[in-house]
């Protein structure tokens, strides 16, 4: 990655307005998918994504199935009109790449020996693409799961942070994301405190990875609580509120 312009003005104020260590906003809304045993929609800053799980489900073929545990499959794709230019419907090899990742990352949350010989299939789908969508894709994947009512350890919560004009900035976004430093995307398990995504694209000393490290788990725990906050909502609706208010 190289840069070439400055993408924090003399303010500390980000393209987008934002701080260094503010989140975009984040909305979730669970059950939009009516046919499928549990979806999530997430608005992540200007990424819009549609999560649904089917399962667990008979496995087809059959010689595919686990006898000791339950198959995980994922499938991450990026709509055609989800980019500025119109990019094309077959599957990218980082589309590929993600749905790999994205399997690897919320396979630990899940316990899968519940349920032999059978899988359990995760799509999303990228409506709209601002930059770590891979993070968002995740964060909602894990919510369908766990409106689909499957055993889970913990919730997988994602959120990236990279480093832009010498800083250490939390989610970075679609600008940042091609003309910064670097960038990191965790996935985290806030109750178990586990990482269960690392990856990092660009260059950082021992010391800017560590800070980089601790604001992006810092930016999953806050990710976390707008997902418990959703289900909640979902699940027990203004009850919530009341107590809250109380």
């Amino acid at each position: 990655m190289t840069q070439t312009r400055n993408l924090i003005d003399e303010n500390g104020k980000r393209t987008d307005g934002r701080t260094i260590d503010e989140l975009r906003n984040v909305k979730i809304v669970v059950g939009t998918v009516k046919n499928a045993d549990g979806s999530a929609y997430i608005e992540f800053g200007k990424n819009k994504i549609v999560a649904a799980v089917y399962g667990p489900r008979e496995v087809h073929p059959k010689h595919l199935a686990q006898p000791d545990r339950c198959v995980l499959r994922c499938r991450y794709h990026m709509s055609p009109f989800s980019t500025d230019t119109r990019k094309n419907p077959a599957p990218s090899r980082r589309e590929v790449e993600i749905s790999k990742v994205m399997r690897e990352a919320l396979e630990p949350a899940l316990m899968l020996e519940d349920y032999p010989r059978a899988a359990i299939d995760v799509f999303v789908e990228v409506l709209q693409s601002d930059g770590g969508s891979r993070c968002a894709g995740i964060t909602a994947a894990s919510v369908a799961l766990a409106d689909a009512g499957i055993n889970m350890r913990d919730i997988v919560a994602a959120c990236a942070a990279g480093k832009v004009d010498e800083k250490i900035v939390l989610d970075i976004n679609d600008t940042e994301d091609k003309e910064g430093g670097a960038d990191m995307p965790v996935a985290y398990m806030p109750r178990l405190g586990q990482v269960t995504l690392m990856q990092l694209d660009g260059k950082l000393t021992k010391e800017q990875f560590s800070e980089c490290l601790d604001k992006a788990i810092t930016g999953c725990n806050m990710v976390y609580e707008i997902q418990r906050q959703a289900l909640m909502q979902k699940y027990f609706g203004n009850e919530t509120e009341v107590k809250e208010e109380q």
